[in-house]
């Protein structure tokens, strides 16, 4: 099982990108549930957004109404579109996918990461 994070890059404040997670490997890609963490500098890993089989999104509070998670089954993939990136979005962020795809997706301990990619946001 390999998941491919990319889209990750240096922008302004301000400013958007748009982040992809391509799963290879999960059979029945559509039980699963897909997450996207990030880690800062000195700071603890926090999950951003999730997305459960059932198309049940989560969002932490510092990104609603900026970020937003969707999925497509047909290409294995799940993006995260970050708009109006502040600089404490400045992490690097990683996907996750576990077949607990039912479940309420932030408390879902996930079994598959991928490598990380990084998201520089700075003037």
């Amino acid at each position: 099982v390999q998941l491919q994070a990319s889209g990750g890059g240096l922008v302004q404040p301000g400013g958007s990108l748009r982040l992809s997670c391509v799963a290879d490997g999960l059979q029945h890609y559509d039980y699963y549930a897909i997450a996207w963490y990030r880690q800062a500098p000195g700071k603890e890993r926090e999950v951003v957004s999730c997305i459960n089989n059932a198309d049940a999104t989560h969002y932490i509070d510092s990104v609603k109404g900026r970020f937003t998670i969707s999925r497509v089954n047909a290409r294995n993939t799940v993006y995260l579109q970050m708009n109006s990136l502040k600089t404490d979005d400045t992490a690097v962020y990683y996907c996750a996918a576990d077949r607990a795809g039912g479940s309420y997706c932030p408390f879902i301990p996930y079994e598959h990461w991928g490598q990380g990619t990084l998201v520089t946001v700075s003037s």
